[in-house]
């Protein structure tokens, strides 16, 4: 696993870049594995990713993580969106990490103390070689930040939107995982699955993890019955 600073994070297991349906947002996803191996390709110190909520940014970020892991680097992950949690000065000192994982951004918009902590992190960072990623649900000129500075330093590396995935798209990526996971899911039952609940990748992929708990529970195939009568308990 990686080394982190204490946090109390834990990264998801299954974030990674091999179960990742890249579909449109391939040249981001290599250029994160390339910075997160340590290579070249990591043509800048500063990655930013932006795009709607369920389009994997979290899921990449922590794939990041795990891939410095593999290199016996130390690496952080920090959603923002739990930033009430901690404190702008845990942010000093991060820039003796290979990787530094900031998580919506947008979290902290118009909180003067955070802003001014990543900004100078980001200088540190960039003095110091170390990677930084960082995310948000809009570009960084779009950002309602109250430090014009920071905005401008969000965009100085390299900027990808992350595109949702289509319909189709989706079912396949949810029987990918539902494969990865060692679930067998037909193509009525993934179907059947994608038109009744919630369609963000997020939701799916955690209703997937409860199917397969269920189905090991009742010792099931996860057929289209079985799934009624799951979906029926769950409202």
């Amino acid at each position: 696993m990686a080394k982190q600073l204490p946090l109390g994070i834990r990264l998801r297991d299954n974030a990674t870049f091999e179960n990742f349906f890249s579909a449109g947002n391939q040249q981001a996803t290599t250029t994160l594995q390339r910075a997160a191996a340590g290579s070249d390709g990591g043509d800048a110190t500063a990655l930013y990713l932006w795009g709607t909520t369920g389009c994997g940014k979290s899921h990449l970020m922590q794939a990041a993580c795990h891939r410095v892991a593999a290199r016996d680097e130390a690496a952080a992950y920090l959603p923002l969106r739990d930033h009430e949690m901690f404190a702008p000065e845990m942010l000093e000192g991060m820039e003796s990490l290979a990787l530094v994982c900031l998580d919506d951004v947008e979290a902290i918009a118009g909180r003067r103390e955070w802003e001014e902590a990543i900004f100078h992190l980001y200088n540190r960072i960039q003095a110091s070689g170390a990677q930084l990623i960082a995310s948000a649900n809009a570009a960084p000129h779009a950002l309602p930040l109250s430090l014009p500075d920071l905005a401008t330093r969000l965009g100085w590396g390299l900027v990808f939107q992350l595109h949702e995935l289509g319909d189709e798209q989706k079912v396949v990526a949810l029987q990918q995982r539902a494969q990865a996971i060692g679930m067998e899911m037909s193509d009525d039952v993934a179907r059947y699955l994608f038109s009744r609940t919630r369609r963000d990748m997020h939701s799916l992929f955690a209703l997937l993890e409860a199917l397969d708990h269920a189905t090991l529970v009742a010792q099931r195939r996860l057929t289209i019955p079985f799934l009624k009568a799951f979906l029926t308990n769950q409202d």
